[in-house]
């Protein structure tokens, strides 16, 4: 049962990560790529940390939303300056460069989002007597 779960946790990731890197290099609006990439990366980092450990659920959906807002906080503290990398296309794309409420909130829609779908998952309704 482990191994089917690992194979489809790292399917998604697989195709999310692709779906990221399409964004990123073809879609330029004020919509997808900004609140719907930031929700996805959060389903993307899980499915990973899914296919790759033995964490339960809860753990690794905590861990991830945890990482995802420290990245932000990051960006509110100029860590790309810090580091010298504003000039770095991946390191500007991968750390970002501004801090902003509606990443958290997007973050949070993610965590969300792999909360229902886990616990649809695993529901099994008990049929009508």
């Amino acid at each position: 049962m482990y191994r089917k779960h690992r194979l489809l946790y790292s399917v998604g990731a697989l195709l999310l990560l692709l779906v990221e890197v399409l964004i990123a290099l073809y879609v330029h609006d004020d919509f997808v790529r900004p609140y719907l990439g930031d929700l996805l990366v959060v389903i993307l980092i899980y499915c990973f940390l899914m296919a790759v450990s033995r964490l339960k659920v809860i753990t690794a959906l905590l861990l991830v939303l945890v990482f995802s807002y420290l990245v932000e906080l990051l960006q509110a503290l100029h860590l790309i300056e810090w580091l010298r990398l504003q000039e770095s296309p991946i390191a500007r794309a991968v750390i970002g460069t501004s801090f902003s409420f509606w990443d958290l909130a997007m973050y949070t829609l993610g965590a969300t989002v792999i909360a229902l779908a886990e616990w649809l998952s695993t529901y099994k309704p008990n049929p009508a007597v």
